[in-house]
This record gives structure tokens, sequence and C-alpha cells, in this order.
């Protein structure tokens, strides 16, 4: 059975690939078993190509929980999408995995915690909101404003 957690993952991976889809990419999600990518997107003429992570909150919205290779794994053309399921909007935080893999924070067990929790803060990505510029797309249409 599929959990919250699961449509949680599923509705930001989406989100994040429409967003895309406006913005004249091709998108296609991973497999599950895939571990690090769960998007792969190119450009019209695949000039330009990436793997994105999708990580989603639906009620904590001040950090996201990675796993312990994010601090690891980072490349010019590996980018994490950080997305706040806000009640009217989501946001998104379009993030160069360079930048991830320094703002990892590790959090040892404690006592009402077993185990070591590898995150992300807001504080620390905050100025990577709404960065689709972060992909770069030469042969794009324009962005249909959303808003109308």
């Amino acid at each position: 059975m599929v959990s919250k957690h699961q449509f949680t993952g599923m509705t930001g991976l989406y989100l994040v690939a429409a967003e895309l889809s406006k913005r004249s990419f091709i998108v296609s999600p991973t497999s599950r078993s895939a571990h690090t990518a769960d998007l792969l997107i190119t450009d019209a003429l695949c000039q330009e190509t990436y793997a994105v992570q999708v990580k989603t909150n639906a009620s904590t919205f001040n950090f996201w929980l990675v796993s312990a290779k994010t601090s690891r794994i980072k490349s010019k053309n590996f980018v994490y999408v950080f997305v706040n399921l806000r009640r009217n909007r989501p946001e998104f935080f379009i993030v160069p995995s360079k930048v991830v893999t320094a703002k990892v924070r590790v959090d040892q067990p404690s006592k009402t915690r077993k185990t070591v929790w590898y995150s992300v803060y807001l504080k620390n990505i905050a100025q990577f909101k709404d960065r689709w510029d972060t992909f770069k797309n030469e042969a794009a249409l324009p962005v249909a404003n959303s808003d109308s």
C-alpha cells in the first residue's frame, strides 16, 4: 500500500516535472530503483541535460531530510529541487548539487532519535527560491503566466 510520504514525494516530483515542461524541457521520471536522479531532463535540441533529485515537504517547511550520500554527490548537471507543498501554492528551491553538498547538516543520534539525520535547511538555500534559470535552455519558448 502506498504511504502518505510516497504520495507527498510523487506530488512534488510531478509538480517539478510540470514546471520544467512549461519551460520547454523534455522531462522523464526515472525508475524507482534510481537512487540519485528522480527526473532526467533535456532541452528540445538535446544541448543541455540534467539529472534532478526532488525532495518534498508537506508539513515541515524549514528543512528537508536527505540521504548520507547527498554530501558526496555533485556534478554541474545534477540539481536538487526542494519543494514545500504550501496550501495555496508550492514553493520551489532549485539548488545546484555543489551548493547542496556544502550545506548538508549531520545530526547525530540523541536520546529521542536513534538514527543519524542528514538535512538541508531552508535558511541555507533560501536565495535559490524559484531559480528555474539554473536550467539552461536556449531553445525555450516563453513561459505562460500561470497566475492569470
